[in-house]
């Protein structure tokens, strides 16, 4: 199944030779593959890449949709529509709570949203100016080139702190080292007596330099990040992606999926007790979400019957849109 799949990959992607054997390296399993065949031959795939992600003070498990394709000859006839509806079933039955994904295109945002998606993961984007300051001695700059177990711990507490994000293994991290390494990427931490207390990473992308990450404990800190990123690279124009900032410029990027309705809506009501509403919900992909719901004094009640006094009725889009929308999800380095 492994090679046919890559070579349904290499059919209807761009990506360089060494991404694709990294990608069916480290990242592919048959195990979270779903797959379409014709006779003996995969004509739609699509991979269920495991993330954990903070949401309302717990980790719940997330499927992040990867190389979703359909052979260019049998395009326009529903396959991934129901390769989609298979991985949900499949996402439910393994216990997830939500599925997340990229559009490749600006108009996968309105097919996506079809399936039960919202555009819920913004970025806002940041030129940056250098300071003109040198940074100072004192501070140690490092080039990062393989998996340091000190440098994935840092990452993780960073990423955690954040109350609605996808977050990295270090299973993970090991794929983002190897994917920097073929991708003009670079990683760089700053110490000061012997800690680490900044961690950028970085791309080289259309003559700009893209920050994808960048965190610090002081001023001095990021801006000797910044510094040593401008030393070493020969963009000149630098640009960083940071969680949504209004005072910037905002990006939609990512969409999400709730799978288990009961699940999410249960730890939303714990969260929010003082919370009352009655809604129906549907959801045209996973029947089984389909029904009554009422939250009140931290707990969420479901029936099938219908339940008096309902006049909201959602689908599972404009409820993943309500629940995500306010807590400002936020996901990064999904090798997208």
């Amino acid at each position: 199944m492994r090679e046919k799949v890559k070579a349904l990959w290499k059919l209807c992607f761009n990506d360089s030779a060494a991404f694709i054997d990294m990608y069916f390296q480290l990242r592919y399993t048959d195990e979270i593959n779903v797959a379409i065949q014709k006779d003996t031959e995969v004509i739609s795939a699509l991979q269920m890449l495991p993330y954990p992600m903070t949401f309302c003070g717990h980790t719940v498990q997330t499927s992040y949709i990867s190389g979703a394709c359909t052979h260019p000859d049998l395009r326009g006839k529903g396959t991934m529509r129901e390769l989609l509806r298979r991985a949900f079933d499949r996402m439910f039955q393994n216990g997830i709570s939500f599925s997340t994904l990229i559009p490749a295109e600006p108009w996968l945002f309105n097919y996506y949203a079809q399936m039960g998606y919202a555009p819920v993961f913004q970025h806002s984007v940041e030129e940056i100016t250098l300071p003109s300051n040198i940074p100072s001695s004192e501070i140690k700059m490092n080039s990062i080139s393989d998996y340091q177990e000190e440098v994935y711990q840092y990452l993780n507490k960073k990423l955690s702190e954040r109350s609605c994000c996808i977050q990295h293994t270090s299973d993970d991290f090991r794929v983002i080292m190897t994917d920097l390494g073929i991708s003009d990427g670079i990683l760089v931490i700053a110490k000061k007596e012997n800690v680490i207390n900044g961690l950028a990473i970085a791309y080289n992308a259309n003559e700009s330099l893209i920050i994808n990450e960048l965190f610090a404990e002081t001023d001095d800190i990021e801006n000797s990040l910044l510094y040593y990123l401008k030393q070493h690279s020969v963009c000149n124009q630098i640009i960083r992606l940071l969680p949504l900032n209004y005072e910037q410029s905002q990006q939609s990027f990512g969409m999400a999926r709730i799978i288990n309705a009961k699940e999410v809506l249960q730890l939303y009501a714990t969260t929010f007790p003082e919370l009352n509403m009655k809604f129906e919900l549907t959801d045209n992909q996973l029947s089984i979400n389909n029904g009554y719901y009422h939250i009140q004094k931290g707990e969420c009640e479901f029936s099938t019957e219908q339940l008096p006094e309902v006049s909201i009725r959602m689908s599972i889009s404009d409820l993943t849109n309500k629940l995500l929308q306010p807590l400002h999800p936020y996901m990064s380095l999904m090798l997208n």
